[in-house]
């Protein structure tokens, strides 16, 4: 019997570690559907497209680690069910593994657009290193991008293919980009940021469908089009529960967690993007796609897999790279009823600070990594506004 771990990215990254560290020694297998080690995402639409950063960069851990902590790893594999009364998954090497206990990693897939022409050659998602490497085969100076989405990805696209070279435009369907994760000071803020390195954002402007014959020549906004000579499509990620739900798994906007990771059926847990879980920080149930909530809840769901009782109470974090500048946030902006600017934004490095009832619930950063450290601190604490806003004054003197 083994500890087993389906997933190949972060949170199965750091379960194998996390497992060793607990004192679990027996056998661990990681399942994983990529050819490669479990390697970091985040740069896949930042250093990994723009070159500045190779495979060997990227890995979570090395190939030694694995052979040194006795980790089976079976790359390449899809799990094609799950059994929980016997213990067991099977996989598409008509393998059966059984497992002490299961973490379910899984992770997510990217939305994908089904509309007329969707099928086309040189129409792209990113998620995976393979989907980056048909990307850059796409790239080259004086292309023509079209990236269908303005999220956080989207924009971090831009700004690599902008910076080399490309003609870029953004299109949004929303009346502003990143309407859906933050605020209208921020969307105005990235707006302007990338308007002015040359990017062309588009707002209201929603993808009817795709021109061309073998390959994508335009993408097509009702009686607007825009030539392309490749598309990026970053409209959003579902997660992927349906082996889960199959194997009877309760599931609803991700595999369904408690606090400690546990999935509805026993001996089974789940971390990382996948997972719908409570955070008792923010009284409310949630689904977040996070490098830190993933290698959290694998440490979690790691003691707990070794007997542990171990509770996941973590304020979620995430940050975004976009040119030379490094954006930081801490909580949901949209939780608070007010806000306050620290710093001068048009010299880009400021924070915003989110309030609700006179209590900081969020913090944006952009390039103020030693304010960020000190903005976590203030999480839920009541601060005078006035000393908050004025650069002055030192952030560590209003933590309690």
């Amino acid at each position: 019997m083994a500890m087993v771990i389906i997933g190949g990215g972060h949170a199965a990254a750091q379960a194998c570690a996390s497992l060793r560290q607990d004192g679990y020694s027996g056998e661990i297998t990681l399942i994983g559907d990529e050819p490669q080690l479990p390697y970091q995402r985040p740069p896949l639409s930042k250093q990994y497209l723009s070159g500045e950063q190779s495979l060997d960069k990227i890995l979570l851990r090395p190939e030694k680690f694995y052979t040194d902590q006795r980790v089976t790893l079976k790359l390449g594999t899809r799990v094609t069910g799950i059994d929980g009364a016997a213990h067991a998954v099977t996989t598409d090497a008509g393998e059966t593994v059984s497992y002490e206990r299961l973490l379910l990693a899984t992770g997510g897939r990217p939305r994908r657009l089904s509309i007329p022409g969707s099928d086309l050659a040189g129409i792209h998602y990113l998620r995976t290193l393979a989907d980056v490497d048909g990307i850059r085969a796409d790239m080259a100076p004086g292309r023509r991008l079209v990236i269908v989405g303005g999220g956080y990805v989207g924009l971090e696209v831009a700004a690599v293919a902008v910076t080399a070279g490309l003609e870029v435009h953004v299109l949004e369907m929303e009346s502003r980009i990143l309407q859906r994760v933050t605020t209208p000071t921020m969307s105005a803020y990235y707006h302007a940021l990338h308007e002015s390195r040359g990017v062309h954002v588009h707002t209201s402007t929603g993808v009817t469908g795709f021109r061309g014959t073998d390959r994508v020549h335009a993408v097509l906004c009702g009686d607007r089009e825009f030539p392309a000579d490749l598309v990026i499509v970053g409209i959003g990620i579902i997660p992927n529960l349906e082996i889960a739900s199959a194997a009877g798994i309760e599931c609803g906007n991700g595999i369904i967690v408690d606090e400690h990771c546990r999935t509805s059926v026993a001996d089974i847990y789940a971390a990382g993007d996948c997972t719908n879980h409570p955070n008792p920080l923010l009284g409310r149930r949630l689904r977040l796609e996070s490098v830190p909530n993933a290698m959290e809840q694998a440490r979690v769901a790691a003691a707990n897999m070794c007997g542990g009782s171990k509770t996941y109470a973590s304020m979620p974090w995430f940050w975004s790279d976009q040119y030379e500048l490094k954006l930081q946030m801490v909580g949901f902006s949209a939780d608070g009823d007010s806000q306050v600017v620290r710093g001068d934004m048009s010299k880009n490095q400021f924070a915003v600070f989110y309030l609700k009832g006179g209590a900081v619930v969020s913090v944006d950063a952009v390039n103020s990594p030693k304010e960020f450290m000190v903005c976590k601190q203030l999480i839920g604490q009541v601060v005078d506004q006035d000393r908050l806003a004025d650069p002055a004054t030192d952030l560590k003197s209003l933590t309690a």
